[in-house]
């Protein structure tokens, strides 16, 4: 049975990970499950914490393009430099490479197909997926989670 893209937003994708919960993940930042719950809405919890995917369109940090750097939810790290922003069309923000020693990547087998999943490398909260579409210089797009993150103006 195939959902539409529209239910698949909504429900977040289980995931069984050792970054959901806690130390075992090995990321710098750790908080047990009850504190990532008292910091970060439902939608917020499912997409970073439970590997989760908002709907398209609905962040406001899409279309943004001033001068900044896009920090992760979860523990603040700098992520993303607006430099790298582009629009690309797929109603999330997008950027064709991360700031160095940001993010981590792992291979994500859900949906039937492999992507490449991308997530903060100091806390592990789940930030999107990086494909092979993106512009030059470097061909990917790091399509992500507008509620992953946060912008802070230059």
């Amino acid at each position: 049975m195939m959902l539409g893209a529209g239910l698949m937003a909504l429900v977040p994708l289980r995931a069984a990970r050792a970054a959901t919960t806690g130390a075992e993940g090995g990321f710098e930042i750790t908080r047990s499950e009850a504190e990532w719950r008292a910091m970060l809405s439902d939608l917020e919890y499912a997409v970073m914490r439970e590997e989760g995917t908002e709907r398209a369109g609905s962040s406001p940090l899409d279309k943004l393009y001033d001068d900044g750097v896009y920090h992760c939810r979860g523990c603040d790290l700098p992520l993303y430099s607006s430099a790298h922003k582009y629009d690309s069309g797929t109603g999330w923000p997008s950027f064709w490479q991360a700031l160095p020693e940001a993010i981590g990547t792992k291979s994500d087998r859900k949906l039937f197909m492999l992507r490449t999943e991308c997530h903060c490398r100091r806390c592990g909260s789940h930030l999107g997926h990086i494909f092979d579409d993106g512009p030059k210089p470097t061909g990917a797009r790091h399509c992500l989670n507008g509620v992953s993150l946060v912008f802070r103006a230059a």
